[in-house]
């Protein structure tokens, strides 16, 4: 087995291997969120805010419930393989990826297959007004039948990750992202087919970055390498990958679930309001794929040193990462609250609706900081593989509050204000509890102190 290209993150300079992961894991985040705002964009210019309405808002949060989990579920890969590397065992990581994108293949078919079946069923549910629809439906199944190349790239993304390689997945999406636009210029704007064209050009786009992955991991030269004939599942590590990523995933799925339920009470309050919310969900991005792919690059960095052994690096990364989502997150407030009006007629130019969302925004904007000590937190524990405790804390603090919030005080203020303040209460809440479990009871406390896991 030759030996590996790829970064290791065990040595060097800490905060500088933590930008260097971070920065092209956000330029990819970035072209990833651009793949549905482009639909956006190019749809509520051409189709009007009911395609807007409906390319968003509901759809998109269904679609990011079945992806959440399954890139939760990844995630569980992506920490033993970085386990691995950095315990330097070939043969693990090699059965780690053959098991990893078998088992992607096969709930990737299984999602599609089912979403699409079931894709009114879901959107009735969430009290999607019925003048959205006739476009809804289509959109969305056509994106679940498209849904598995995407599980597939995501996998394959997470596998590169795991070993330090944050920069080919990023140029992967900068060549879907730009087949993406151009397809959504050609089959909306020219080819007059709405948001059935927009679905198409978003599959399409994905998979070929599917294509992409595959391609490339079936051509290292290290332990990553992927030939398709050895596809298989080595079922003691599944069992730990799963015994991770489920937990990972149940916290996306219970973010998720909530957000439905805020969508199908933001669907009470009319189109306009609709469609803000929708724009609101592509621009607030800025904020969650920076904080997100930091989080990210402290989880890479904290399993990587945890399998190597060193404790003081962790400790040192966890510290590093939180001075760094503290400086990224005033700088995407300042953008957000300086440009934020500016950004949202790049969707609408409907006045009704711009005020609505600039309002939103600017309510918004100012409880960022809340969330920062989740994503660091939780990714560096998830790291060392603990992560059921961090889920149930998600669940209480993000999941739990929510729903019941929506369910007690939406129907007395019916606004789109008291729906709001599900966001800021839910994150100090969960921030709490992750700082007690950290510095109390958490695994990665015995660990540095005592070096016992």
């Amino acid at each position: 087995m030759a030996k590996s290209k790829s970064p290791d993150m065990t040595k060097g300079n800490i905060t500088a291997q933590l930008l260097l992961f971070f920065f092209p894991i956000l330029l990819g985040t970035f072209f990833q969120q651009l793949y549905n705002t482009a639909d956006a964009v190019i749809v509520g210019q051409n189709v009007g805010k009911l395609g807007l309405a409906a390319v968003g808002g509901t759809t998109s949060t269904l679609i990011n419930l079945f992806i959440g989990i399954f890139v939760g579920l990844s995630s569980g890969f992506s920490v033993i393989i970085s386990q691995h590397f950095g315990a330097k065992n070939h043969r693990l990581v090699s059965e780690c990826v053959h098991t990893a994108i078998t088992f992607s293949l096969i709930v990737g078919i299984a999602v599609s297959i089912l979403g699409a079946i079931f894709s009114k069923t879901m959107l009735s549910y969430m009290n999607v007004p019925e003048d959205i629809m006739p476009m809804a439906i289509p959109y969305l199944q056509i994106y679940f039948l498209g849904l598995a190349p995407n599980l597939i790239y995501n996998m394959g993304a997470g596998l590169l990750r795991a070993v330090g390689d944050s920069k080919t997945p990023l140029i992967f999406l900068i060549i879907s992202c730009f087949i993406n636009i151009i397809l959504d210029i050609l089959l909306i704007k020219y080819m007059g087919m709405g948001v059935v064209g927009a679905a198409v050009a978003t599959v399409t786009s994905q998979v070929v970055s599917a294509i992409l992955v595959i391609v490339v991991l079936s051509r290292r030269k290290d332990a990553l390498r992927l030939f398709i004939r050895k596809l298989h599942i080595n079922f003691s590590e599944l069992r730990k990958m799963v015994s991770i990523g489920t937990a990972a995933g149940m916290q996306s799925a219970m973010y998720t679930i909530a957000n439905i339920l805020i969508q199908a009470s933001i669907n009470t309050l009319g189109t306009d309001t609709i469609a803000a919310f929708t724009a609101y969900g592509k621009i607030d991005t800025l904020f969650w794929m920076t904080i997100q792919s930091l989080g990210i690059s402290v989880t890479t960095f904290t399993g990587q040193n945890f399998g190597y052994g060193n404790k003081e690096r962790v400790k040192k990364g966890i510290i590093h990462g939180m001075i760094l989502s503290v400086v990224i997150t005033g700088i995407v407030m300042l953008l957000l609250k300086l440009f934020g009006r500016s950004i949202y007629t790049l969707f609408t130019n409907d006045k009704s609706v711009l005020d609505i969302g600039t309002d939103m925004l600017n309510f918004m904007v100012v409880a960022f900081p809340t969330y920062i000590t989740i994503e660091i937190f939780s990714g560096s524990l998830r790291g060392i593989g603990d992560s059921w405790i961090p889920m149930i804390m998600t669940a209480s603090g993000v999941c739990v509050l929510r729903i019941a919030w929506i369910i007690v005080m939406v129907p007395k203020y019916p606004n789109i204000f008291t729906i709001l303040w599900a966001y800021p209460l839910s994150w100090v809440t969960t921030s709490i509890l992750f700082i007690i479990y950290m510095f109390l009871f958490s695994k990665m406390r015995r660990w540095l102190k005592n070096n016992i896991y």
